[in-house]
């Protein structure tokens, strides 16, 4: 695969008797967006754990950008790059929107990222991301009484303060209603392709996986069950009964499943 930027290499995880993960080996291009897939207790969230440095993998190794980042702790791995938004929004919520980012602003500016430019005022920054996100509207805010679409979309820019090259969505559309699910997502990828940032995200809806992903990963109790194009995964006998929950053989034409 022509310019990897994240790598993991033979990754195994073990929760006592429980696999999390099983010889875990992937390559992710640069400038591409992943999907991973797969039911609850699938290995997913432990996978994007353990590259984010939430979990140590008991063995194998995680490259970025052509090093080792393995059993890097979560500060660290951020400062390299790598960052990530959360199922439930990680906010302060008795902060209004703009404040909220001016804070995370002010945390890499006193980590002396030099990606940051130090004379460049902290409140114009936020009032850019916020622009970036569609969320000018929203700037005096309170974060605590935001609809869960307008939060998940203030904690992913909350991601991009780091300026990553790497961004892990867990569930970004989880929450958030049926009708609005596309335009939040939309505006989520509009906001962080805009820079060529690599995109995984964890999701279980399978109009969300099938009209934003490049490629699919499905797990499967701690292992990959499948690895490639969106409509070829999606297509898959073993995704559509292990994954999507079809019995073998009522694979949809199209390869879209219902929600798992």
């Amino acid at each position: 695969m022509a310019d990897v930027i994240l790598e993991a290499r033979q990754l195994g995880k073990r929760f006592g008797a429980v696999v999390g993960a099983r010889d875990i080996s992937v390559q992710v291009a640069r400038d591409s967006v992943l999907g991973l897939i797969g039911t609850n207790g699938a290995g997913k969230t432990t996978f994007v754990n353990m590259i984010t440095g939430y979990l140590r993998p008991d063995s194998g190794s995680i490259w970025h950008e052509g090093r080792d980042i393995t059993g890097l702790k979560p500060r660290e791995i951020t400062w390299r790059g790598i960052c990530r938004s959360f199922q439930i929004p990680q906010l302060y919520n008795s902060l209004t929107v703009r404040e909220n980012l001016v804070v995370g602003l002010g945390i890499m500016r006193r980590g002396h990222d030099a990606r940051h430019d130090p004379g460049r005022d902290l409140g114009a920054a936020a009032d850019a991301i916020l622009r970036r996100f569609g969320m000018a509207s929203e700037t005096g805010r309170l974060a605590g009484v935001l609809p869960e679409g307008l939060r998940k979309l203030l904690d992913i820019a909350m991601a991009l303060v780091a300026r990553p090259t790497v961004l892990l969505l867990d569930e970004p559309t989880s929450g958030v209603s049926t009708d609005e699910k596309f335009d939040i997502m939309d505006r989520i990828m509009q906001a962080v392709r805009a820079d060529g940032v690599t995109v995984l995200f964890v999701e279980h809806d399978m109009d969300i996986v099938s009209r934003y992903a490049e490629r699919v990963l499905a797990f499967d109790e701690g292992s990959i069950l499948a690895d490639g194009p969106v409509a070829e995964v999606l297509a898959s006998e073993d995704v559509q009964r292990y994954v999507i929950g079809r019995p073998a053989g009522a694979a949809a034409a199209t390869g879209a499943g219902p929600a798992c």
